[in-house]
């Protein structure tokens, strides 16, 4: 008897103490520290914090040393200030603190201040398009430096608090504080908004995969562009928390840190599951990708209290059981712009071929037109309708997609 109980012990000590590990967020040694940023090379992670500077880490987050030699501190005291950006160019590293720029040529061994012409020192973000280095700053808009830092000139100060910044091809993406995404096609010279469908403004992450263009929203939750933002979508079907901070893109896998915890797509945006099994911190700041030393790869997320670390080929795997459940989801968005005179988009998303119908109905319900009426495949679409032939009031709009239905209120004004 003894010998059985002995023997199931010590199955179940093995099971405990092996299969948590597989199957959800490890925590780092680095604890009780608030993570806004990070930058990867090769298996050097860096991590920038709120009043600590910065940390590196040659293992994985198994252990964590401060590199701040160099960087300004507040005042007279020991706090460091908050470095919201940490970037690479070649084998510079850059960083963008409350108090400037600045770089490191030896992995964050020392730091020199590279501000010259840069005459907002509050950085948000920081991006690298070819020998361009970009930085967007805090109510003036964004600077571009071509010689490494050396010197800074201002390219685009009326885009007001520039959070984010990201580079696809010849095109540089702006995310802003309010005034939603900007683009430049030009390194920053001239900006045009790219808001169409954006209906939440206040811009906190971008991200690029392919032709794909990502924005995560304060207040919003995401939306997805095809084409380079002229027109975006909002793909929050499972996003739960409409509060984005971060996004990371690994292949087809979309990640979202929110906050209250992670969330990841497999299909673009079209459905989102939740990925934050063991993360006790929920508000993540910043996500990124590092090679685990064992030809896979670590997603780490920055917390309020510190890093977290999880393998990505273990969440994809264990996502993807969970996202077998939503095949039956589908959704209808609401209209933008409500109200509208006298064309507005309607967008939806479909999780499997259907046989669409998009109608819109009268008050009394009585059909008015047909907008759509045709089979498609699984996806994300929007659908543009003109009503100039229509006087002012509220109708209706129905999408049926299989057995799905769903109904929205919309307003035209004349």
């Amino acid at each position: 008897m003894k010998k059985v109980f002995w023997f199931l012990f010590l199955v179940f000590c093995l099971f405990t103490s092996t299969n948590p590990l597989n199957s959800q967020w490890i925590k780092t040694t680095l604890d009780s520290v608030w993570v806004s940023s990070f930058a990867v090379s090769g298996t050097n992670l860096f991590a920038g914090t709120v009043g600590c500077g910065v940390y590196l880490s040659t293992n994985n987050g198994t252990s964590w040393t401060t590199v701040n030699n160099g960087l300004a501190k507040i005042g007279t005291s020991s706090q460091y200030y908050t470095v919201q950006a940490l970037i690479f160019s070649g084998t510079n590293l850059f960083a963008g603190t409350d108090s400037g720029i600045f770089l490191s040529t030896n992995n964050g061994t020392s730091w020199t201040a590279v501000n010259s012409g840069l005459t907002k020192l509050l950085v948000m973000t920081l991006a690298v398009s070819g020998t361009n280095l970009f930085a967007g700053t805090e109510r003036s808009g964004v600077f571009l430096s071509t010689n490494n830092g050396t010197s800074w000139t201002a390219t685009g100060s009326d885009l007001g608090s520039v959070r984010t910044l990201s580079v696809s091809g010849t095109n540089l993406f702006a995310g802003t504080d309010g005034g939603g995404v900007y683009l430049s096609t030009n390194n920053g010279t001239s900006w045009a908004e790219v808001n169409t469908g954006l209906t939440y403004k206040i811009v906190f992450s971008l991200a690029v995969s392919s032709t794909n263009l990502f924005s995560g929203t304060w207040g919003g939750g995401a939306f997805h562009s095809t084409n380079n933002g002229t027109s975006w979508t909002a793909v929050n079907n499972g996003l739960t928390d409409p509060y984005v901070n971060g996004l990371a893109v690994s292949g087809t896998n979309l990640f979202a840190g929110t906050s209250h915890g992670v969330f990841l797509s497999t299909n673009y945006g079209t459905s989102w599951t939740s990925a934050s099994t063991g993360l006790t911190s929920t508000y993540v700041r910043a996500l990124a990708f590092s090679p685990n030393g064992a030809g896979g790869t670590n997603l780490f997320a920055g917390t309020s209290i510190g890093v977290w670390r999880r393998a990505l080929s273990e969440m994809i795997t264990s996502v993807d059981r969970l996202s077998s459940d939503l095949k039956t989801h589908f959704s209808l968005n609401q209209n933008y712009p409500n109200p509208f005179n006298p064309a507005t988009t309607i967008s939806f998303s479909l999780s499997s071929k259907s046989f669409v119908l998009l109608k819109v109905f009268d008050v009394l319900g009585k059909e008015v037109t047909t907008i759509l009426s045709k089979e498609l495949s699984a996806g994300t679409y929007s659908q543009k309708w003109n009503a100039e032939y229509l006087m002012s009031g509220v109708y209706f709009y129905r999408l049926q997609a299989g057995s799905y239905t769903e109904t929205k209120k919309l307003l035209l004004l004349r």
